[in-house]
Order: structure tokens, then sequence, then C-alpha cells
């Protein structure tokens, strides 16, 4: 899949976040309580990658609401308030608006576009706000295209391409989006301004035949899709040419990526457990409301059913799954703020 995140949107599902807004919380009232400057009487906020308002409606909530005690401590007017909740152009943004709550204290705009680029005006985001959304990159890397990619075999060598340097070029690819990300944002920052990221991770280690990650997921994914294709149930040649087009990286390389910017700054940065508790069945069913339009525009629809029930199968069968407590995933949850340069 050549076109990266272009057919789909940054998928933000509820399960898999599960708790992790809950528990980051605190640490962004705390933030905006002593690092966000404020002085005017419009209040911006940003949602990059918000999908159809699911998960990004409580973050708006929460923002607001510190925003709002920041200024009552302040003893300044309560500004107006307008969220931007953006992402790709073929997001379900009906959807998104016909959701919307009702008892709201902010006047909203859709901003559709790839979030790798500039979307907003210079100066006028005061909180950019982007929630399991990073780990969507703009293209699948070269190494991890076609006949050249290790990924479906088993980590052998093949063409002269071995499996450490699709991991490599998928590492490549992560930074240079998030780069590409940061520098945008900061064009359409206002100075004094905070973002708040949560990015899914991986721990450095995690012992597969005890534990798992959503990286065993989706190799448990991409193996059904191969057994699929053993069956002749789809096409060998399409699968070849086809790899997820996201990069799940761990902490520490979230860290170092962060660090080198020259727009932002680290205020905090805090690991957490992703908190997800997910049984089999919502495994299956976070999978596939993430992957079922992505796999259908490559296999078809006649395909999706047998593909998922076969991912069933697989974590059933394996007692690493039979425990959710056993999920390693961790959420990286990082404060930044706009460099003074």
């Amino acid at each position: 899949m050549n076109g990266g995140h272009g057919a789909h949107s940054y998928v933000k599902n509820s399960s898999y976040q599960g708790g992790v807004l809950e528990a980051a919380k605190a640490i962004i009232e705390e933030e905006i309580a002593t690092k966000l400057e404020i002085s005017t009487n419009s209040f911006c906020l940003a949602d990059f990658g918000c999908s159809t308002g699911n998960n990004s409606f409580p973050a708006m909530h929460t923002i607001i609401e510190a925003v709002k005690l920041k200024y009552k401590s302040s003893y300044l007017k309560t500004p107006e308030f307008y969220v931007c909740f953006n992402d790709v152009i073929s997001n379900d943004f009906n959807t998104l608006f016909n959701s919307l709550p009702s008892n709201r204290s902010y006047e909203v705009a859709a901003v559709a576009g790839d979030f790798h680029g500039r979307l907003l005006p210079p100066s006028s985001v005061h909180f950019a706000y982007s929630s399991w959304a990073l780990q969507w990159l703009t293209e699948v890397p070269k190494p991890a295209v076609g006949l050249h990619s290790p990924a479906w075999k088993g980590g052998k060598r093949l063409y002269g391409v071995k499996r450490e340097e699709v991991y490599e070029a998928y590492l490549n690819q992560f930074e240079m989006d998030l780069e590409s990300f940061l520098k945008c944002r900061a064009v359409e920052m206002v100075k004094g301004g905070i973002m708040a990221l949560l990015i899914p991770a991986l721990p450095t280690y995690w012992d597969p035949r005890k534990e798992f990650t959503v990286a065993s997921v989706i190799e448990l994914l991409r193996s059904s899709l191969v057994d699929m294709a053993k069956k002749g149930r789809l096409s060998e040649t399409k699968l070849d040419a086809f790899n997820f087009p996201y990069y799940i990286p761990t902490s520490e390389q979230v860290w170092a990526i962060l660090q080198k910017s020259n727009s932002f700054c680290i205020e905090r940065m805090e690991i957490m457990k992703s908190g997800t508790l997910l049984t089999v069945d919502g495994h299956v069913a976070c999978f596939r409301a993430v992957h079922q339009n992505m796999l259908t525009h490559e296999f078809g629809a006649e395909t999706i059913d047998e593909s998922f029930d076969t991912l069933k199968k697989k974590l059933r069968t394996s007692p690493v799954y039979a425990n959710p407590s056993n999920d390693k995933t961790l959420v990286v949850v990082a404060i930044l703020k706009l460099k003074n340069v």
C-alpha cells in the first residue's frame, strides 16, 4: 500500500485507548495550570486525527474545563472556545457533526487534510492535541513494499533485504513524519501554547511466551492474511505488495525524536500502560474497526469476515491472549511547548 493513510482516517478506536485519557487527564490539567500562557478573548483548540469524535469530545471537554479554571484563577474573563477537528479527507465528518455534544461550550470547524502538512493559519492554535494517530505513516517505506518485504516471510533474507532493514526503514519514516508534524504545528501554534500528544508505544522488551502488545496482534492479523492467501481466498500478488502503513515505536524512540525537535521543548513526558484489558473478542472488534476499510480496499469485501474469524481463532488458541492483563502496550503522554526562537 503506497498511499499510507490516504484511503482511511487516523482511526482512534475507543477500546484500544481504554482509560488512557482518564490517566492522562491529571497530567493535561496540571500542565495547563502551570505552563499554558493566556491573554486572549478567544481560545482555539485543534485535535489532529479526530476520527468521528468518539474519543475527541471527552478530550476537548477536559482541556476546555482546565483552561476555564486557569482563566478564573487568573481573574480573567472566560474566553470563547473554538475547536478544529482534523482528519484526512475521507474521514466521516458527517458522523462527527451529528454526534457533537449538545451541551458543549465551544464552536466547531472541520479541517480536512493530512496533518503532516500545514492546515491552519499561523499563530492561531492555543492548544494542540493528538491521540493514537501519530503512528500512521505518510507511506509504507520502500524496503517494506512488494517482493522486497521480508515482513511476511518470517524474517528470512529476501532479495538482499533483511527484516532488521525493514524495521529501520519504518523507524526512519516514523521519525520523518513526526518531525514534519511538529514543524507544521510550530507555525500554527500561538507563542505560549501547549501541545499534548498521546502515542501508542512498545516496551523495549516483553516475553512473547507470556505477554503481548498491540504489535503482537498486528503480527497475528498479518499471519491470518497469509493463511487466507495460502487457501486461495485472496491474491498472493496483492498480499505481497501490501503492508500496514503505521509504526508503533518504543517510548525511548519517541523521546529521542521529540528531544531533537528544533520547534518544541518537552515540558513533561510520562509512560503509561494502555489499560485496555480487552478480551479476544474485544481485540478482534477493535482491529476490525480500524482495518476493515483498508483491507476491503486491498482484498475485497468478501474476504473480511474470514480474515477476522481467522484472527479470532489464532488469538483463542494462544494462552497468552486469554488474560487481558498480559497486554504490555504502553502510551507515551508528551506535553510540548513552542520554543522561543
